[in-house]
């Protein structure tokens, strides 16, 4: 048995990491934040690590994907590589921040502490909360370790499927974030409440993700799952109470129900509409009287994950992009040397060509050319475009299609919430400028982390809250969506009119 060890230094955030002579970098960066969006097999490019000192081959997928100029600058596809020597290595994914929702609850009734966790399919984060008064007392937040079997949640299903073990690895990471938030006082957690999609419910949960695998995408596991400490493992009293909140339908879990809780939509008169803008796009529409939702495969272009020089909204990152007379301007997040584009500054960048011309509604770029220049070294390229066409497409079909559901028009529509680190980043003027949304700018509004506001409220609620009727539609099932998909592709032919 080789026993030797190399260690891994990763930049730019000065992390180090001690791993086994030979091991795959595929197995051995995910605990510290790397991700292998399409699992580790090499078709997407998106695990690219620079090699600063060091050396590593270069391989066949590392020819596919980079350059020969990239090559000789040393990158290299980190799914494909060992690490047999001492390694320094540039990880423009690695740190980024991730949103909660620090505010206090003044509904507190309850003793003792609880934990409120929003378990996103890319990101956890969780709060410790005292339910006496509804104050955070701490924050623990951290990457989805489940991101090694790829970022999106039918690659989750896939692995799951092929038999790797995605529940005692998020199981185990959520245990550390516990230990962290009570800091020696575990013994005082009366109560944890977990929300998450569909997927992360049930791969949490050890349910079969079999039935989501394919058409009509329907478990029959939808409720919600209880737990006591010690059947995960967790250091916490015996008593604690646990539980995952139930699942509305298709791919739409509990956090779009915390979140229609966190807007207040469930108690509203008026129509409201929240929209989670993820790789699995979330849409809910409705008040007090009922709510209607739906998920769409909006993809990983939001989060920049299909896109050729894409990121995630870490430091380096392009973020905003504006333009200042004829010069295009864009601000770099850290305000450090750019490394990427992440899902806001994509959306910015591709609403202002289309502003200047630049891009044509059909999503070509105007002068002919495959790339169109942001700032350098960052392009985007045809197909990037591309890729967000698509995307801005199935949010924008699935909100068309949930209101014909309803019978109710865009205008009746009084506000719309938009959650998530997307929607919480992403310029109003310029999702509605490539046709993300339908509206007036004056109806739309960031809430940030919704799912964990409403995990929180759920915590505190000394009832189970009485919610209006919930009807999740498939949009795969209706005969309309593939016309109004298509009918959602081209961008507006003319910049919409917004005002401030």
């Amino acid at each position: 048995m080789n026993a030797a060890t190399v260690r891994i230094r990763l930049e730019p955030m000065s992390v180090e990491a001690e791993v086994a002579q030979g091991e795959s970098l595929a197995s051995a960066l995910p605990p510290f934040g790397v991700e292998f969006p399409c699992g580790g097999t090499s078709l997407c490019g998106g695990c690219g690590v620079r090699v600063l000192k060091g050396s590593l081959p270069v391989t066949g997928p590392d020819l596919l994907v980079f350059s020969a100029a990239e090559l000789e600058n040393g990158w290299r596809l980190a799914c494909q590589a060992h690490a047999e020597t001492p390694l320094v290595l540039e990880c423009g994914q690695w740190h980024m921040d991730i949103l909660t929702d620090n505010s206090s609850i003044s509904m507190g009734c309850k003793s003792g502490l609880g934990i409120a966790i929003d378990l996103g399919t890319t990101t956890i984060a969780a709060q410790l909360v005292d339910m006496a008064t509804g104050n955070v007392i701490a924050v623990e937040t951290n990457l989805n370790p489940q991101s090694s079997f790829g970022s999106d949640v039918m690659s989750r299903i896939k692995a799951a499927l092929s038999g790797s073990d995605l529940t005692t690895v998020v199981r185990q990471a959520l245990r550390q974030m516990i230990v962290k938030l009570a800091d020696e006082r575990e013994q005082e957690i009366a109560e944890v409440v977990l929300v998450g999609n569909t997927v992360m419910h049930h791969l949490f949960a050890g349910l079969d993700v079999e039935p989501l695998a394919h058409a009509p995408f329907q478990s029959p596991h939808l409720g919600a799952q209880c737990f006591a400490p010690d059947e995960l493992d967790w250091p916490l009293p015996s008593t604690c109470r646990i539980r995952f909140e139930r699942c509305v339908g298709g791919f739409v879990g509990s956090d779009i129900l915390a979140g229609t809780i966190a807007v207040g939509m469930t108690g509203a008169d008026d129509l409201q509409a929240l929209i989670d803008l993820g790789t699995n796009g979330e849409i809910a529409i409705g008040n007090r009287h009922g709510i209607v939702c739906a998920s769409t495969a909006a993809g990983p272009a939001f989060e920049a994950g299909s896109i050729r020089m894409g990121m995630r909204a870490a430091t380096g990152a392009i973020a905003r992009v504006s333009f200042l007379g004829d010069e295009m301007r864009a601000t770099v997040i850290g305000d450090v040397e750019v490394r990427g584009i992440c899902g806001s500054g994509l959306v910015d960048a591709i609403a202002v060509g289309l502003g200047r011309g630049k891009i044509l509604p059909s999503g070509r770029i105007a002068d002919g050319s495959k790339l169109f220049p942001v700032r350098a070294p960052v392009v985007l390229f045809q197909a990037d475009i591309r890729e967000l066409q698509l995307a801005k497409a199935a949010i924008a079909s699935g909100f068309r299609l949930l209101l014909k559901h309803l019978g109710a028009s865009a205008d009746s529509v009084q506000s719309i919430y938009l959650a998530g680190a997307f929607g919480n980043y992403v310029q109003a003027e310029s999702a509605i400028g490539i046709g993300l949304i339908e509206a007036d700018i004056g109806r739309i509004h960031a809430r940030g982390n919704t799912a964990l506001r409403g995990a929180k409220m759920l915590l505190l609620a000394e009832n189970d809250p009485i919610l209006p009727t919930i009807e999740h539609v498939s949009l795969a099932a209706d005969p309309g969506f593939q016309d109004a998909f298509m009918d959602c592709i081209a961008f507006p032919k003319m910049p919409a009119a917004v005002s401030k």
